[in-house]
């Protein structure tokens, strides 16, 4: 039996579609808290179908971002729905919701009508394009109005411009990074009003956006080119600003060496063989080794073709520079270190698991309490209508 969550007493209340919102949720549930997902009658969160159903007639991305919430059905455009809304947001501590602007609005529960009615409500709203900051002129630019999506967002922020090689189109990054980015943002801006709220007994508002974590992630490089006016170069596996730090091909297939400072690159010279390019003007020092990298490369590339990856890996690992396998998905859950990271967890009264939270606290990792609720399986608790039919 698991100890009650740090979370535990608290009340969420979550309008969430698909991702963003739903991730917030998930966060919250999994670290202690009572989550109740607010969804439509007809049908719920669309997430429920996007993809083959996996448990419960729900698709794999639901049970994924839903787990360990109770789903709560409301009409939130009756007058019913809102009443009933209201009475919920009177219990709650927190509300969190990604829902297109301009509805929360047109519903009555945006940020500041809503926690002017219930001060000590910590409410925190993710939107695709952000309002930004207040200025003397208002906020929001010409874009805060507009839905966004993932890819969308990564595309318009420029993120998918510098993933990738240099001749490599522009590519999206498989995780959905701004998504779940800006639900993070969300669930650290939230814990941070808890605390205040401890403080002064006031709640508060926390927004973000895809398009403000997508600019968040990017910043590396797009400060590096406002500061500069040049724009790193692209990478497939390197590092602008560091060499050798990138994948290289053994034998038998590719393999990551990461030598990011001189001293590490000395002994990677000595394990190639190499010694005397640990005094080469040209390779000495990282800044020496960034311009004449393809000449670096070009001397390395027939050495490590010699033997297969497993060889390089284990004498570059002996010597103390950090090397790695590239592992498909499937080899990397079979490691035996991630395996005991315990990164699987099986979902009580389930016969799947889910990744839960990236993080130990007093050593534990937070348990998924249950998987994601059938379609308003907590109105009956909660003194709402059933479902219909």
């Amino acid at each position: 039996m698991f100890p009650p969550g740090v979370l535990s007493g608290l009340r969420v209340i979550e309008l969430g579609q698909v991702l963003a919102g739903p991730f917030v949720g998930a966060i919250f549930a999994d670290l202690g808290a009572e989550v109740i997902k607010i969804e439509r009658p007809d049908g719920g969160d669309d997430a429920r179908r996007m993809g083959p159903a996996f448990r419960n007639d729900d698709a794999m991305t639901f049970h994924i971002f839903n787990r360990g919430k109770q789903s709560a059905t409301l009409d939130m455009k009756s007058p019913d729905g809102q009443a009933a809304f209201e009475r919920l947001a009177a219990t709650a501590d927190i509300v969190v919701h990604n829902l297109r602007p301009g509805v929360p609005e047109a519903l009555g529960i945006d940020g500041p009508s809503l926690t002017a009615r219930h001060p000590r409500l910590i409410y925190g709203a993710i939107s695709a394009f952000g309002q930004g900051p207040m200025t003397p002129a208002g906020r929001g630019g010409p874009m805060a109005a507009r839905p966004g999506f993932e890819p969308l967002i990564q595309a318009y922020s420029g993120l998918s411009s510098i993933n990738g090689g240099p001749d490599d189109p522009p590519i999206r990054a498989a995780a959905s990074l701004c998504d779940q980015g800006s639900a993070m943002w969300t669930v650290i801006g939230t814990l941070s009003l808890l605390h205040r709220r401890t403080l002064t007994g006031q709640g508060g508002i926390i927004e973000t956006s895809l398009l403000e974590t997508a600019l968040a992630w990017a910043a590396q490089k797009a400060d590096a080119f406002a500061n500069t006016g040049e724009l790193p170069a692209r990478h497939r596996s390197g590092h602008p600003g560091m060499a050798p730090y990138e994948a290289f091909d053994a034998a038998d297939g590719p393999f990551m060496i990461c030598a990011g400072n001189d001293r590490l690159f000395a002994k990677l010279a000595t394990t190639l063989g190499r010694p005397d390019w640990i005094a080469t003007p040209e390779f000495a020092t990282n800044r020496a080794r960034l311009i004449n990298k393809p000449a670096l490369f070009a001397a390395m590339n027939p050495i490590l073709a010699t033997r297969p990856r497993a060889h390089w890996i284990e004498a570059l690992e002996g010597a103390g520079v950090p090397a790695a396998q590239i592992h498909t998905l499937p080899e990397a859950l079979a490691q035996p270190h991630i395996q005991a990271l315990a990164m699987a967890q099986t979902i009580p009264g389930e016969t799947f698991t889910l990744t839960p939270l990236p993080l130990t606290i007093d050593g534990t990792r937070p348990r998924i309490a249950h998987a994601a609720p059938r379609l308003g399986n907590a109105n009956a608790a909660l003194g709402l209508p059933p479902l219909p039919g």
